[in-house]
């Protein structure tokens, strides 16, 4: 059972979640609620001044999973690998952390550029390490903070839906820049815009739309990133019928860039918690990101499609027909519906293939 603990900072220790969001006096969110603490958040928080939080005390209560002996043998009999995906280590991880958050913090230092492109280098060297192809954005978790989280989760998607289109490796190393610098114009707008708990109005969205203009201008003026680069950040939110901003510019007058850019950044912002909304389910973002052929490019949406995996192979998922079972396979093809086992039935559900299948989903 989960129960609310108030504790002072010093005696916080790693692996310990906090039961609230922190923000810094600015109203930035800081660490957000669930997050698990480790060394580096200690030391920030208490650097800010925050002397005391409350944590989350007790454990979840999970429901055993019992596998029959009949699961047992179709799991060992079909269990497929996942593709590759991207992994970074820890001292990875605390890296990027850094660096992208010395950007993120101060817009105008010298070495942005050299940064960003350290970052990256990184990113390029995890997706090299395994020949990566796929990639599950719960095993990223380089920043418990929105903005620095968002960016580099934003970059790392595009750089693999990047190099499932075949670019090169030039362009996927570019995209990766203008994936981390994509929200960077919004450190130019007000915080009381910025960090609304509810929806914004309509003067205050028209505010917020002109970020892309703002991260344009910040990096055009620094003269070190291409203009490729540049135009990914300003064209991020455009869309393929001309609906989007902040020029209203469709189809090939939208950079190759920002069109697989723009299907990264929906994606992570509709499974991400802000103050003034839920975050959606991985297959509700999936279904939403599907709905909209009209707004975004195909090809970037089939990559995203083919790359994603939303039920790594080995977890435990519930059928709608009731049944537990065990994710045992997954098709690039069929996102939302793996090859799963019932753990007591041992029933094979090949939802990508079988029509026997058809009516039954993963809840």
């Amino acid at each position: 059972m989960i129960r609310r603990k108030y504790m002072r900072t010093r005696q916080l220790k790693p692996g310990m979640k906090l039961d609230q969001t922190i923000v810094d006096r600015l109203g930035r969110s800081l660490v957000i609620r669930g997050a698990a603490i480790d060394e580096y958040i200690i030391e920030s928080l208490i650097s800010h001044g925050v002397m005391n939080v409350y944590i989350q005390d007790g454990e979840m209560e999970e429901e055993e999973v019992v596998i029959s002996s009949a699961a047992q043998n179709q799991i060992d009999k079909l269990y497929t690998e996942d593709r590759s995906k991207v992994s970074l280590s820890k001292s990875v991880r605390e890296r990027i952390s850094h660096g992208i958050q010395s950007i993120y913090s101060d817009t105008n230092i010298e070495n942005m550029a050299s940064t960003t492109a350290s970052i990256t280098n990184d990113l390029m060297d995890a997706i090299d390490s395994n020949n990566a192809i796929a990639i599950d954005i719960g095993e990223l978790k380089t920043s418990d903070e929105y903005t620095f989280k968002h960016s580099v989760d934003v970059a790392t998607i595009s750089m693999i839906l990047a190099k499932q289109q075949g670019l090169s490796r030039k362009e996927i190393y570019e995209i990766g820049i203008s994936g981390l610098l994509h929200d960077v114009g919004k450190t130019k707008v007000p915080l009381e815009i910025l960090n609304k708990p509810s929806k914004l109005d309509d003067d205050e969205f028209e505010v917020m739309k002109q970020h892309s203009v703002f991260g344009y201008r910040m990096i055009k003026d620094k003269g070190e990133f291409s203009n490729d680069i540049s135009l990914g950040v300003l064209q991020h939110h455009e869309k393929i019928n001309g609906t989007g901003y902040p020029m209203g510019v469709k189809e090939k007058q939208i950079s190759p860039y920002a069109r697989i850019i723009s299907v990264a950044d929906i994606y992570d912002a509709l499974i991400t918690e802000r103050p003034y909304k839920q975050a959606f389910s991985k297959r509700d973002a999936v279904e939403m990101i599907m709905s909209m052929t009209g707004e975004l490019d195909i090809n970037a949406m089939r990559s995203f499609l083919e790359s994603m995996i939303l039920y790594p192979v080995g977890s435990i998922v519930e059928l709608s027909n009731g049944e537990k079972a065990k994710v045992v396979k997954n098709s690039p093809h069929y996102i939302l519906r793996p090859t799963v086992v019932g753990v007591k039935s041992g029933k094979v559900y090949d939802l990508g293939e079988d029509l026997s299948c058809a009516s039954v989903i993963i809840l």
